[in-house]
């Protein structure tokens, strides 16, 4: 054996070459591996006692992709092209040995090998767009060329891991290996390729698949627009649509020579460094500072759900899906019946796009019971409380559980606004209370908002996060404040949504500004879908608000064909001269001269307040990190992830300027636009929310 470098070695085994690469945790291509391998081949070449080469990695996987933390750093060490050159021009063949995954660039370099083996658990994919990059050595030249480009553009934006089976079959595989001997099958494959004299085949001059495409415009207009809707307002998805159109329209250097262009302009732009930093933000999350270390994670094996509305029959199924048995509560049977019904309708609706079986559900309802006493919640380890937001019926289930619940138990609220702490008041043990605030639906959402009260022990911390994450959730830990972080922030641009349509702008322009920014639907079109009605009775109504005269009109949103707006059969949103006519009535109520309202005031309104209000909510502590308020908001609110989040869009934006128009507004328009001392604060020093760390 020889060692090339601190990462790379060369055994000779039976005249086949094999380079061992162990860069641990993933063998990401770091300047020591493309080194390591570069080294090793010229020594492969250079030895006549070897005949061909086999390159593998050691640990749990093969080459995991880039070293994402050289980006934007000054190049060191040999570059991937130059790997990938003496990998692709070697007189010997070369076959790569997969296992674990190969991604993103750790399969550009297998691309490039001449024959490639997994065992039957790899997983092979190309993920860029994730970040907001395309492809970037040759990937997306590459792969349409042995996979045909309909299977390479479905892969590559959706960044989608392929199964090892899957790409035996489209080609990207030559062999499959035993699960137990990839180095034995991929050095015996190496010996027949060199026994059998078979061609060194370079999948850049593999173009039959490509031709076979070409003329065929169709096929990339048809791609557009089934995915119109997933791809909008991202760049990458479209440059690797372009790149692959040039796959099949171009010889392979003029590909080649695109992809390099549009992956330098996408590594250089703004969405791709609010999609790497919001990759980095989302791990972060889940890191809480400042916990004891010998916090126990309590075992939870079982789960009890006050309440079998919408909220929890979608909290219920959270559960469910990992095999955690669930007892429901509530008050009356047909709530109950309802509520179990809706956990089957649910599951039944996925069985029937093809993402559960019969089985499957069957499996899931049998961890299901339910009653109408909270007495049965006596031995469950955790208990989640989602009845309606009311402090009195809250308190008095928290008192009743207190007395019920074993020792150990964890009691949770689904509060999205309430103080948790009053709500813990009601019970002996506050240690023992955690807000879990689910979104709805909640068996879709994936934020988890884990609210932490005053006197919430370490050990209900730490085994809340553990169980977010194996629910699948995306869990951020916050503190005790009106609306906590999502909805103190959303109050924010709710207000001045609402403000602004009495000054001049219609609901549809302020709409349309912010769907414009990326966000699925504006406040006005979210209300319609929601229903207008939410929290209104048709007894209190006063005529007092815009909201009230609409529902007093039956204009409730989409279910009754109107609200903000007019809708057709197909529930297209209409601009209605109706509301147009009424807005107009009340901002001549209110004393207001309709104005002409730009965009530009429309967006800066909307969003700056909301950076505003996140600064005061670092300030006071009620997020750890200025990056968990932007997971909450990209996982929580539709926040568009190619913008990084409000924290993150008010450092792009420049934190001077965000200071400046909250001051200008706040002389305009009232204290409600007064700065964030913290804001203020880091406008003086120079420094970012990006600046701050964790207690800073």
């Amino acid at each position: 054996m020889k060692t090339i470098n601190n990462v790379a070695t060369l055994t000779n085994v039976n005249g086949v070459g094999v380079i061992a690469i162990n860069f641990p945790p993933v063998n990401a291509l770091s300047a020591s591996v493309r080194d390591g391998i570069h080294g090793a081949m010229q020594a492969a070449i250079a030895d006549p006692a070897i005949d061909a080469v086999v390159l593998r990695c050691e640990g749990s996987t093969f080459i995991a992709g880039a070293d994402i933390t050289e980006f934007g750093k000054p190049p060191a060490g040999v570059s991937l092209g130059e790997v990938q050159r003496i990998l692709e021009e070697s007189p010997k063949p070369v076959v790569a040995a997969i296992h674990g995954t190969a991604l993103g660039g750790g399969l550009e370099v297998a691309l490039v090998c001449h024959y490639r083996i997994a065992v039957p658990t790899a997983r092979l994919g190309l993920p860029e767009v994730n970040i907001g990059l395309l492809p970037g050595a040759g990937g997306t030249q590459r792969l349409p060329r042995i996979v045909g480009p309909e299977a390479a553009l479905e892969m590559m934006t959706s960044g989608a891991h392929v199964r090892a089976k899957d790409a035996l079959q489209s080609g990207l595989l030559d062999e499959l290996a035993p699960e137990d001997d990839l180095s034995g099958a991929a050095v015996a494959l190496a010996r027949r390729v060199v026994d059998e004299k078979r061609p060194l085949r370079k999948i850049r001059d593999q173009n039959e698949k490509v031709e076979a495409a070409r003329g065929h415009p169709e096929i990339f207009a048809k791609f557009r627009q089934a995915n119109a809707k997933k791809f909008r307002g991202f760049e990458a998805p479209k440059k690797i649509i372009e790149c692959v159109e040039a796959a099949v329209n171009l010889p392979i250097d003029e590909g080649l020579q695109l992809e390099r262009k549009y992956f330098m302009e996408l590594m250089k732009g703004d969405q791709s460094a609010a999609q790497r930093y919001y990759f980095f933000a989302s791990r972060q999350a889940w890191n809480v500072p400042g916990l004891a270390k010998d916090a126990a994670v309590l075992p939870v094996q079982s789960v009890g759900v006050i309440g079998a509305g919408t909220m929890g029959a979608g909290i219920a199924m959270n559960f469910l899906n990992v095999g955690i048995p669930v007892h429901i509560v509530e008050t009356r049977q047909e709530a109950l019946d309802r509520g179990l019904k809706t956990i089957r309708t649910n599951y039944e609706n996925t069985a029937k796009k093809g993402r559960l079986t019969a089985q499957a559900i069957e499996e899931r309802m049998a961890l299901l019971t339910g009653s109408l006493d909270l007495q049965n919640l006596s031995d469950m380890d955790l208990v989640i409380e989602a009845v309606f937001e009311n402090m009195d019926v809250k308190k008095d289930i928290f008192g009743r559980l207190d007395r019920i619940c074993k020792a150990g138990a964890i009691l949770a609220s689904n509060t999205s606004a309430l103080d948790l702490n009053e709500i813990a008041s009601a019970t002996s043990r506050p240690e023992a209370v955690i807000g879990l605030h689910f979104f709805s639906p909640a068996n879709v959402m994936k934020l988890l908002e884990v609210v932490r009260g005053a006197k919430t022990s370490d050990s209900v911390i730490a085994t809340s996060m553990q169980l977010a994450k194996k629910i699948g959730k995306v869990a951020v830990l916050v503190g005790v404040c009106p609306g906590f972080v999502g909805n103190r922030i959303l109050g924010q641009r709710q207000r001045e949504a609402n403000a602004l349509i009495m000054e001049g702008a219609m609901p549809w322009a302020v709409d349309r500004v912010l769907y414009d920014f990326g966000f699925p639907m504006g406040p006005f079109a979210m209300s319609d879908l929601a229903g207008l009605d939410l929290g209104w009775s048709k007894e209190k109504s006063s005529s007092s608000t815009l909201r009230e005269v609409l529902c007093e009109m039956d204009r409730r949103g989409q279910k009754t064909g109107a609200g903000f707006y007019d809708y057709d059969e197909k529930r297209t949103a209409i601009p209605s001269p109706v509301v147009e006519e009424i807005i107009q009535r009340f901002a001549q109520k209110q004393g207001k001269q309709a104005r002409q309202v730009s965009d530009q005031e429309i967006l800066e309104r909307c969003i700056y307040p909301m950076i505003n209000e996140g600064a005061k909510i670092l300030e006071e502590g009620m997020a750890i990190r200025a990056s968990d308020i932007d997971v909450v908001w990209v996982n929580g609110y539709g926040w568009p992830v190619y913008r990084g989040g409000p924290m993150f869009y008010g450092d792009l934006v420049g934190l001077p300027k965000v200071l400046a128009k909250m001051k200008e507004f706040e002389a305009s328009h009232g204290p409600q636009f007064k700065p964030a001392k913290l804001l203020e604060e880091l406008v003086a020093s120079g420094r970012q929310f990006s600046d701050l760390k964790p207690g800073k």
